[in-house]
């Protein structure tokens, strides 16, 4: 994992079933490069899309992702959802997360989860998760699970963005072969859905408490959130309730309860620590 890397174009890497991912230099957004094929019919489950950079990289709520050339990961995976009930959908990407921290964590990193999907540092942010259904002509939905992993880069490239983020490099210490790094995430993600499909999210329940730091704390759920880069402090467009953050329920839910004393199952939301 901590080998020397070869030069982009040079790396040998795929998605699902042994499917050849294809390799970007640099374009606007893998994202929307998936999302367009797919809907399109141009894209197979299981694919990998790569960029080395991004020039319209984005995260949730259309913020601003950072994407410079040489030293972090950006991709997306075209997951295919045959098997799996539309209710279970929302939880792939809480999967994804854990997945990843799993080989965050066998690298050395000592990260954690917080709910619905964030990996995290302490309480900073280096992997970002990006998911939407994309209807096929003639096939069925699938997921276009864009990723973004702060790798090689520099925490200070980020103070711009006004938000705590590191690096996986600033904590392990180390640079990182972010091709080798890619392999171990996809075989682990494939692995991780084949039991998903097989099991749903029960199995990973208890692994999450375990990992999630923040169970127990002070939170604010932010529900129907339109924040962006230019609005994410203010919070304007988002209704935004504080409290203490209860549990992870077996269905992936949050358990949370209000400062007016109102015990919430959230579904889909924020959650700002």
């Amino acid at each position: 994992m901590f080998s020397s890397e070869k030069n982009f174009e040079q790396w040998k890497v795929c998605g699902f079933g042994d499917l050849q991912a294809e390799l970007f230099d640099c374009i606007e957004s893998t994202h929307s490069l998936m999302k367009e094929r797919a809907c399109q019919g141009l894209a197979a489950p299981g694919l990998l899309i790569v960029a080395n950079s991004q020039t319209a990289g984005r995260g949730r709520h259309e913020r601003t992702w950072t994407s410079p050339a040489n030293k972090n990961l950006y991709f997306n995976l075209l997951l295919p959802l045959e098997g799996i009930p539309a209710v279970r959908f929302a939880q792939i990407t809480q999967i994804a997360a854990l997945t990843f921290a799993e080989v965050f964590k066998a690298m050395g990193a000592a990260v954690t989860v917080k709910w619905p999907n964030d990996i995290l540092f302490e309480k900073s942010k280096f992997c970002g998760i990006l998911a939407e259904i994309v209807f096929m002509p003639g096939a069925k939905p699938a997921l276009n699970l864009g990723v973004g992993i702060n790798v090689n880069s520099d925490p200070s490239e980020y103070e711009s963005l006004g938000r705590a983020v590191t690096t996986l490099k600033a904590i392990t210490g180390k640079s990182i072969n972010r091709e080798t790094l890619l392999r171990a995430l996809v075989a682990a993600l494939e692995r991780a859905m084949g039991q998903f499909k097989a099991f749903g999210i029960s199995p990973w329940v208890e692994a999450w408490r375990k990992m999630d730091k923040f169970i127990g704390a002070r939170g604010t759920v932010v529900v129907n959130n339109h924040c962006t880069d230019a609005n994410h402090n203010s919070g304007e467009g988002a209704i935004k309730k504080s409290g203490c953050i209860l549990d992870m329920q077996p269905d992936g839910s949050l358990l949370f309860k209000t400062d007016d004393g109102e015990t919430m199952t959230v579904y889909s939301a924020d959650l700002e620590i």
